[in-house]
């Protein structure tokens, strides 16, 4: 296991990072104290506005540090292009933005785009703006990134640094050692994982290590990088090492952990590209024009480096969404153009990394996991206004930036956040609730997930609110209606789950089903003129389901989450949030 030495100082870094960050929030940084350019990628316009909306609210309220280039940079249209072809096209704007001026810049590119099906809270806003209970003025993943990165720009050489929204990772060096982003090439930062983890992640091949025992930091090479590969495939490329005195917790949400006693791996998160190396990809951006297949920029620009990389994982496809002929050629032009080129890898022995991206990690980290909440400081009330010594609320629970009566009932293991509950409002266990207001009598069943969103249509504002089971799988498609039966609403089939709530099946109830049909674009979901009674209706469909009775919503315009989202308004979602922020505000001033 960790000792307590490795515990208090990954700790004590941590915090000393965020205590760093809180000083320059609003304050105008000097030159070469934080990031020149901070740049968040974006799956299309309309998310490219909502993510611009909320930085320059921030900026406003001075949430953020000053001084420094924020962007937003949307995908073009057409096909998906994955986070390698975002981060191509991000190199291209800066360049046409800044000219030769950005080869001095220290970027921070944080891929962001995409809907988070496996999240669907943080679809319409952006993963980056989820929030975390913790910080004044409140933390989302943007500032927790910043804080935990507040180090790098000190010691890093002009280039780009690649993120993504939904991670965290945390370290600690010891009290001497620096993390230095300084040498041609990629340079990535490897944490120590269990087996079982590394089959979800990229894995390092590194070199030999020359010294005597392992350190908190030591700068290796990488001589070849796997992506998801199989426990077989780890131990034939040399991946798997020994480490004696080490707690393993890498990421998932359930909290599984491995012991250094047991065999380990070093799996990746975020890398560096050096500014030389950025422009030859920039170069190759502009030879080969519009991309038309998704690129990997872990599996696509990772595989392609290292003393032992070949041709060979350009034909696997295994862990490739949607499988075409031109990704095979493009992985090829990819592997050649990178082939040779270092990957430096900087691994960090006393880390941790967290990932954030499904409703059940997000439970778990923000309401169970206690080593997390010790690091951030994460608390179970954050900016919210109820009694703390209400007999309705249990422990274990999470509340940010809302306003809850003092007799309404919070189960166990639920989180609810930017939300009005009434008096009369009973959560069960492992919940969440946000964006909702709901004052009326309303039970919301345990494992359930509630998700209000305002809308524009013809004009109009509207409201419809996503209520489902926790653990509904969005992402899940068939290909014809013969095949519903395998889609799952709250445990339930979809088929039953229409008929109680008066509904056919049919092509017409789902709608942009090219890509198949499934919980996101099947018209489910009532559109009503009221925020509350958007959520109050949602909410009844889902109790129908689960006490097994009807609730008729044939008669009501219905709208798929797909269809919501393109006819989300940003601007009044925020307004929401801003009213509920000048009440807690007041409130707290009395």
């Amino acid at each position: 296991m960790a000792t307590s030495s490795d515990e208090s100082m990954l700790q004590k870094d941590t915090r000393r990072k965020l205590k760093q960050f809180d000083k320059i929030r609003g304050k105008e940084v000097q030159t070469g104290e934080f990031w020149d350019v901070v740049v968040i990628t974006a799956v299309d316009k309309e998310q490219e506005l909502a993510y611009q909306l909320q930085i320059a609210e921030k900026l406003n309220r001075k949430e953020l540090p000053l001084g420094v280039h924020y962007h937003v940079f949307a995908d073009p249209p057409g096909a998906k292009i994955g986070n390698g072809g975002s981060t191509l096209y991000a190199l291209t704007c800066l360049e046409q933005l800044y000219d030769g001026q950005w080869d001095h810049f220290t970027i921070l590119l944080i891929h962001a785009g995409g809907y988070s099906q496996r999240l669907p809270s943080a679809s319409a806003l952006g993963k980056i703006f989820t929030a975390l209970p913790m910080g004044c003025p409140i933390f989302q993943m943007l500032e927790l990134k910043l804080a935990a990165y507040i180090d790098f720009p000190r010691f890093m050489s002009p280039g780009v640094l690649v993120t993504c929204a939904d991670d965290i990772e945390l370290f600690s060096t010891g009290t001497k050692e620096i993390i230095k982003f300084d040498k041609p090439g990629f340079t990535a930062l490897a944490h120590p994982s269990s087996l079982t983890i590394g089959t979800t992640h990229g894995v390092y091949v590194l070199e030999p290590s020359v010294l005597p025992e392992h350190y908190e930091l030591e700068y290796r090479v990488c001589r070849h990088f796997l992506h998801k590969p199989t426990i077989q495939m780890m131990h034939q490329a040399g991946a798997v090492t020994k480490m004696r005195n080490l707690e393993l917790h890498s990421v998932e949400g359930d909290g599984e952990k491995g012991t250094a006693s047991s065999e380990i791996v070093y799996t990746d998160s975020l890398f560096y590209i050096d500014h030389s190396t950025a422009k030859i990809l920039l170069a190759f951006n502009k030879e080969i024009g519009t991309l038309s297949c998704e690129i990997d920029a872990y599996g696509d620009f990772l595989q392609a480096l290292g003393s032992e990389a070949t041709l060979d994982y350009t034909r696997n496809t295994v862990n490739v969404t949607k499988k075409d002929t031109q990704l095979i050629e493009m992985r090829e032009k990819i592997f050649w153009l990178l082939k040779g080129t270092q990957l430096n890898v900087i691994v960090l022995n006393n880390s941790k990394f967290y990932h954030i991206g499904t409703t059940k990690e997000y439970i778990f980290h923000l309401t169970q996991d206690d080593k997390l909440r010790a690091e951030l400081g994460l608390q179970s009330k954050i900016f919210s206004i109820f009694s703390t010594e209400s007999e309705h609320l249990a422990k274990s629970t999470c509340f940010i930036h809302s306003i809850l009566d003092s007799r309404s009932s919070v189960g166990s293991g639920s989180v609810v956040e930017y939300c009005r509950l009434g008096p009369d409002v009973s959560l069960g266990e492992n919940c969440i609730v946000s964006s909702s207001c709901i004052t009326m009598k309303t039970i919301i069943p345990t494992n359930s997930f509630v998700y209000s969103m305002s809308l524009k249509i013809d004009g109009q504002l509207m409201y419809s609110t996503i209520a489902c089971g926790l653990e509904d799988d969005l992402k899940k498609n068939v290909k014809s209606l013969s095949e519903i039966q395998s889609l799952q609403y709250f445990g339930i089939i979809l088929p039953y789950c229409l008929r109680l709530w008066g509904l056919k099946a049919s092509e017409k109830l789902f709608s942009d089903n090219s890509s198949g049909l499934g919980l996101w674009n099947a018209r489910i979901f009532p559109v009503c003129l009221s925020l509350e009674e958007s959520a109050v209706l949602s909410v009844s469909m889902l109790n129908a389901v689960h006490n097994n009775c009807q609730c008729g919503i044939s008669d009501r315009k219905l709208l798929s989450i797909a269809e919501m989202l393109s006819f989300k308004d940003v601007e009044d979602m925020l307004l929401f949030r801003h009213k509920l922020r000048e009440e807690i505000g007041i409130q707290f001033k009395t």
